[in-house]
C-alpha cells in the first residue's frame, strides 16, 4: 500500500511539472560605477545620483496586485558601486509628513513603520537573497531569505546608512560593503528587487512585480545589470566582548551568602576564507543576556520545543535548518543524565547542585556558495563534561557525579541549486560523545523541484538515523514526499510523511514521536483582488490521517475548514471549524504497548484583529471545543491591546485564559495500574511589553510575563487493556498543580558604533510550584512574590572590528 501510493505521488507530480510554462520578463537596471563622492547622510543630493539609474514605477504587491503607484507617492531608487561599496539612494514620496508612519523599535524590528528594501540576489540563482530596510527614522534591519526555507531575520550585517523626513515624504541613503555579501567574481548580473511598504494603507510595493499568486518571492527579482571589475575583499572580523554579571538568590534567605557575582571576556570571529564562504567563531560564548524561556506547566508526555535565542545559533542558519533535523537547543542543552544520578547516591546523601544546561565551549559555522550554486555547510560546537554535587548529610562531605561527557555537535550540509528554483540536498548530523555514553548520527536526501513557472512542485526527503554504543547499533528510517499545485488563486498539497519505530533523531533535532504513517490533504483558494468590502480572502481545507507504522493500528483523523479576510478598512477576521475523529493515543499512557482510546471532539474558533497602524491596536481571540469523552469541553480566550503614545514609547498587554473542563489524561503509576485523572485546568497569561527609544541607536525595553496554570483533579481512574477508563474511588493522591511563573527581561541598548553595542540587562526571575489550590487571581499572585526569586544584573560591551576598516586608517 505504501509503495502504491509513492508511485501514484511521483505520477501525479510527472504530469503536475510536464505543463512547465515560460517566465515572464524581468525589468533590468543597469550597474553604474560612482563618478564623485557621496556623502552618506540622508540627504539624497549629491551630485554624484543626478546621473545614476533610476529604479521606479513600482508595481503594487497588496492589497490590489498590478495596480501602478500614484504620482503623488511615488518611489525613486537609485543604486551606483565602487570598488568597496553599493551606493542606495532614494526618495519615498508623500503627500505630507503626516502620511508617513514612523515609529522607533529599534534594530532588526519593524513596528508599525513605513519602510524601504533592497534585496540582492548576487548569485542570480532566484534561491537564495539578502535583503537590507530602512525606516524613516533611520532604523535598519536586515534578513536572508531563501525560497526553499523562508526568510531569516536574525541574520545581521553591518552596513551604513541615514535617513530624513522632508516635507514631501522621506528619503534615504545606504552603503553596503561587499564584506556583507558573497557573490562570484564572474557574476555580472545581480537578482534585485526593491520593495516599498506605507504602513497606513496597507499597502506595499515591489520594482519588479511580484505576484501573490506566483509561489516564491527571489524567483520573482528583477536583474542589476552590467556589473564589473569588483571582488570580494579579505572579509575579517573581530568582535571581542566583555561582560559582568551579578547573581542574587535566593532573595529572601536570611543568614546565607546570596549574592554571587563573574567577570567574562570572549571573542566572536568572521572570516571569510574566499569570496564565496565564511567561517564563524565564538570562543567562550556568554548567553546569560538571552531573552528567557517561556516556560510552562507541561502535563504532555512530549516535551516542550522551546525558541532560540542565542544570536550565534539564528544567524545565518539557513543551510543548517535543511531537513528541519537540526534543534539548536540540543547544544547547551539539559545534560543526559541529569535525571539518572538517584540512583548512583548513598542511603545518607542527597544532591545539592544539579546544572540544568551544558557549558558550551566553542562553536563555530562555515558556510558559503559558490558560483556553480553549490552551497557548502558546516557546523561544530563542543560542550564541556559537567558534575551534579552530592552531599552526605552526616559527615556534610561532598562528591561529584558526572551528568554529561565531553561532547561534539556536527553537521554537514551540501545544498546544490537546479533550475527552476528547485534545489537538492545532502545533510548529516552526527552527536560524538567520549567515554562510554552512545553517539548518534543522521543522514538526509533531500529535494524540492519546481515547474518553470514555479506553479506547481514537488519535495520530500530520505533520513536515516542511527544510534551507536560499544559495537551495537539501532537504525531508523523515515521519508517525506509532497506534491502539490502552489501557484494561482487555487492551491492543492498531498502528503505522506513516514517514521519506522526505530528512527530517532533526538540528540540534535527534535521529534516528539515516531512510529507513524500520516497522510495530509491540503486545499486553499483565494480571492486576491480587492472588492467593495474586502481586500483579500483565503479559505483552506485540511485532513490528516495517521496510523502506526509497526501493526497499521489506527491513531487518529482530523478535518478543518480556515477562512480569513482582510477587510477594507485593513481589519483581519477569521474563523474556523474542525472535528477529531475517535482515535488511539499510544503515548499518553507512558507504558510501552499500552494505548487510550479518546472520544471524538468538534472545534472552532474566531478571531478579529484591528489595523495595526492605528495608534491604539487591539485583537480578540476565542476558541472552543467540544470532547465526547467525559463530556470535556475547553475554550480560550486570547486579547491583545497597544497604544503608541508617540514615535518613541509605547505599551502592549497580552493575556490568554484557556480553561479545559473535565479534561482526562495520564496521573500516575501505581504498582502495575496505570491512573488517569478527570482533571479541571485553568491556565492564565499576562504580558506586558514595554519599550522607550532616545534615538535610533538607543533604547530600553521591558518584558514582564505572569503565566499561571491551576490542576484540580475530580476523580481518578485505571487505564483498561482495551484503552477504556474504569473509575478508581481508592486512589487518593493529591495530583493538584498550582504553578505560578513570573519574569522580567530589561534591556538597555546602545549601539555605539557600527555593530558594536552596549547592553545592560535585569533579568528577575519567580518559579512557586505547589499543590494548594488558590481561587483569587491577585491573593495567588501576592503568594508569588513571596517565594525565592532570582535576582540578575549584568553589563555587557561588545566591540566589532574591521580588518578593512582598520587597514584604511593604518
Amino acid at each position: 500500500m505504501r509503495k502504491k501510493l509513492s508511485v501514484f505521488f511521483i505520477l501525479l507530480a510527472t504530469v503536475f511539472c510536464s505543463f512547465a510554462q515560460s517566465e515572464g520578463i524581468a525589468k533590468q537596471l543597469p550597474a553604474q560605477r560612482l563618478a564623485g563622492k557621496i556623502i552618506i547622510d540622508g540627504s539624497f543630493n549629491d551630485s554624484a545620483w543626478a546621473s545614476a539609474p533610476e529604479a521606479t514605477n513600482f508595481v503594487e504587491f497588496r492589497p490590489a496586485f498590478g495596480k501602478p503607484e500614484n504620482e503623488s507617492s511615488r518611489t525613486s531608487v537609485k543604486i551606483l558601486y565602487d570598488d568597496n561599496f553599493i551606493y542606495i539612494g532614494g526618495h519615498c514620496f508623500e503627500t505630507s509628513k503626516d502620511s508617513i508612519s514612523q515609529e522607533l523599535v529599534g534594530r532588526d524590528n519593524v513596528g508599525a513603520n513605513d519602510f524601504l528594501g533592497v534585496i540582492f540576489d548576487t548569485y542570480n540563482d532566484k534561491i537564495n537573497a539578502s535583503g537590507f530596510y530602512v525606516t524613516p527614522l533611520g532604523e535598519q534591519f536586515d534578513s536572508k531569505f531563501s525560497n526553499t526555507s523562508g526568510e531569516d531575520g536574525s541574520w545581521n550585517a553591518v552596513w551604513f546608512s541615514e535617513c530624513k523626513i522632508v516635507q514631501n515624504g522621506w528619503t534615504f541613503e545606504m552603503k553596503i560593503p561587499y564584506g556583507a555579501l558573497r557573490f562570484s567574481k564572474n557574476g555580472t548580473i545581480w537578482g534585485l528587487n526593491i520593495t516599498r511598504r506605507r504602513n497606513k494603507t496597507g499597502q506595499q510595493y515591489f520594482w519588479n512585480p511580484v505576484s501573490p499568486t506566483v509561489n516564491g518571492l527571489i524567483n520573482q527579482e528583477g536583474l542589476w545589470t552590467g556589473i564589473t571589475d569588483i571582488k570580494s575583499p579579505l572579509r575579517l572580523s573581530l568582535s571581542p566582548y566583555f561582560s559582568a554579571y551579578a547573581n542574587h538568590y535566593p532573595y529572601n534567605t536570611s543568614k546565607q551568602k546570596n549574592t554571587t557575582q563573574s567577570i567574562n571576556g570572549g571573542l566572536d570571529v568572521k572570516y571569510g576564507i574566499n569570496q564565496n564562504y565564511t567561517l564563524d567563531a565564538t570562543l567562550i560564548p556568554d548567553f546569560g543576556q538571552v531573552q528567557s524561556d517561556r516556560n510552562i506547566l507541561n502535563l504532555s508526555p512530549f516535551e516542550v520545543r522551546y525558541d532560540e535565542n542565542r544570536a550565534f545559533f539564528t544567524e545565518g542558519t539557513e543551510l543548517f535548518s535543511k531537513g528541519n533535523l537540526f534543534y539548536s537547543r540540543r547544544v547547551g542543552g539539559t545534560p543526559i543524565h541529569k535525571f539518572d544520578i538517584n540512583n548512583q547516591l548513598g542511603p545518607n546523601d542527597e544532591i545539592i547542585a544539579n546544572p540544568s544546561e551544558t557549558k558550551l565551549a566553542n562553536a563555530t559555522k562555515l558556510s558559503g556558495r559558490n558560483q556553480k550554486g553549490l552551497g557548502l555547510g558546516l557546523f561544530n560546537a563542543v560542550t564541556k563534561p559537567m558534575y551534579a554535587t552530592a552531599e552526605n548529610k552526616i559527615d556534610g562531605t561532598q562528591y561529584k557525579l558526572q551528568t554529561s561527557t565531553l561532547t561534539n555537535y556536527n553537521i554537514l550540509v551540501a545544498d546544490q541549486t537546479l533550475k527552476n528554483n528547485s534545489s537538492v540536498s545532502l545533510i548529516n548530523t552526527s552527536v560524538i560523545r567520549s567515554g562510554h555514553d552512545y553517539d548518534a548520527n543522521v543522514t538526509a536526501g533531500i529535494f524540492d523541484l519546481n515547474n518553470k513557472k514555479n506553479t506547481y512542485n514537488l519535495n520530500g526527503k530520505v533520513v536515516v538515523s542511527n544510534l551507536s554504543s560499544q559495537g551495537k547499533s539501532i537504525t531508523g528510517y523515515a521519508h517525506n514526499l509532497s506534491v502539490g499545485k502552489t501557484g494561482g488563486r487555487l492551491n492543492v498539497g498531498l502528503n505522506q510523511d513516514l517514521a519506522n519505530e526505530k528512527y530517532n533523531i533526538n540528540d540534535l533535532g527534535i521529534l516528539f514521536n515516531n512510529n507513524y504513517v500520516d497522510h495530509d490533504l491540503y486545499i486553499g483558494y483565494r480571492w486576491l483582488t480587492p472588492a467593495k468590502w474586502y481586500n483579500n480572502i483565503r479559505v483552506n481545507f485540511n485532513n490528516n490521517f495517521s496510523h502506526r507504522f509497526s501493526d497499521g493500528a489506527f491513531q487518529n483523523f482530523n478535518t478543518n475548514i480556515n477562512a480569513n479576510s482582510q477587510l477594507k478598512n485593513l481589519m483581519r477576521i477569521g474563523t474556523s471549524l474542525g472535528y477529531s475523529a475517535k482515535g488511539n493515543d499510544f503515548y499518553e499512557p507512558r507504558v510501552s504497548g499500552k494505548v487510550f482510546k479518546y472520544g471524538s471532539t468538534i472545534s472552532s474558533s474566531f478571531f478579529i484583529a484591528r489595523n495595526d497602524a492605528k495608534k491604539y491596536f487591539a485583537d480578540l481571540a476565542v476558541r472552543f471545543n467540544k470532547s465526547q469523552l467525559l463530556n470535556g469541553h475547553r475554550y480560550y480566550v486570547g486579547a491583545g491591546q497597544r497604544y503608541r503614545f508617540n514615535n518613541k514609547f509605547s505599551l502592549a498587554t497580552n493575556f490568554t485564559y484557556n480553561f479545559q473542563g473535565n479534561n482526562v489524561g495520564f496521573a500516575a503509576l501505581d504498582n502495575n495500574n496505570i491512573i488517569f485523572s478527570k482533571r479541571d485546568r485553568k491556565t492564565s497569561e499576562n504580558t506586558l511589553n514595554a519599550k522607550y527609544s532616545f534615538s535610533n541607536k538607543a533604547g530600553i525595553t521591558m518584558v514582564v510575563r505572569h503565566y499561571w496554570s491551576q490542576v484540580k483533579v475530580t476523580g481518578f481512574y485505571n487505564l483498561q487493556n482495551d484503552g477504556s477508563l474504569q473509575s478508581n474511588m481508592l486512589y487518593n493522591e493529591n495530583k493538584n498543580f498550582n504553578v505560578n511563573l513570573f519574569n522580567v527581561d530589561m534591556v538597555y541598548t546602545w549601539q555605539f558604533g557600527p555593530g558594536s553595542f552596549v547592553n545592560v540587562v535585569w533579568k528577575n526571575a519567580i518559579a512557586d510550584v505547589g499543590r494548594d489550590i488558590s481561587k483569587q487571581y491577585f491573593k495567588n499572585l501576592g503568594n508569588t512574590f513571596g517565594v525565592e526569586q532570582n535576582n540578575n544584573v549584568s553589563i555587557k560591551i561588545l566591540y566589532f572590528l574591521d580588518y578593512q576598516s582598520i587597514k584604511k586608517s593604518s
